[in-house]
């Protein structure tokens, strides 16, 4: 293992073979990390969360720490907190953040100025574009493509009366499914199988399977060409 300056590691880390740590990374009690892992300048890895007192969330407990799968890329000062497991080969570029019980599936990438908020599940050769925002309690199926300045929502009551505490929903994108730069997707909104959402857009209801929309609020522009089916790929 290759260690930078000013590392700290807790308790019962475990890594495997050809690990390279970068300067002021801080690796929080009972991480693991696979083998050939690249760690860059000031990334935190298992790092609990914090709550603030008038938060929506619910009651803190001690997460079980996080999971790195061999292969992967972690970016300089990106923070992974703690109950997130990334599976094998993901990239997660710099200044990314992953927030608790989150899992990225294998191959994955998440770029520049991601945030992944807690709860989400997303799955492999996934491609998650500079600072686009995936809300709490998402998920994205494989081969998801979400472009730059993409924010996903999950509160329809905009923090105002406690009735939205019943009401937190995330969005879903199917299997294929793409969402262009600087598009809103509202709360519980899926976004079906090879669907795609036009950039700039507002998706306030449902996206069908192999359909585009585009607007705002979004509407059916055509059928997905044929040659751009997932399963049409080679």
């Amino acid at each position: 293992m290759q260690l930078g300056q000013n590392v700290v590691i807790g308790t019962d880390v475990t890594f495997g073979d050809n690990v390279i740590i970068g300067h002021n990374v801080v690796i929080y009690d009972g991480v693991s990390i696979g083998e050939n892992c690249v760690i860059q300048d000031n990334a935190v890895i298992g790092k609990q969360p914090l709550r603030a007192k008038n938060s929506a969330l619910p009651e803190l407990k001690t997460l079980p720490p996080a999971k790195i799968g061999s292969g992967v890329t972690i970016g300089t000062s990106s923070i992974i907190y703690a109950g997130a497991v990334i599976e094998n080969d993901c990239f997660i570029a710099d200044l990314a953040t992953i927030r608790e019980r989150v899992a990225i599936g294998h191959q994955t990438i998440v770029g520049r100025g991601v945030a992944v908020e807690n709860d989400c599940v997303i799955g492999k050769k996934c491609k998650l574009e500079t600072n686009c925002y995936i809300t709490a309690y998402s998920e994205l199926e494989d081969f998801v493509f979400v472009a730059p300045g993409v924010v996903t929502t999950n509160d329809n009551f905009m923090a105002r009366s406690k009735e939205r505490f019943d009401h937190f929903k995330g969005i879903t994108v199917k299997q294929g499914g793409r969402i262009g730069a600087n598009a809103t997707i509202l709360p519980g909104k899926v976004i079906g199988e090879d669907g795609a959402v036009a950039a700039g857009s507002v998706v306030t209801k449902d996206v069908l399977k192999e359909e585009i929309v585009a607007g705002c609020p979004a509407k059916k522009l055509r059928e997905v060409p044929q040659n751009q089916l997932l399963r049409n790929q080679e």
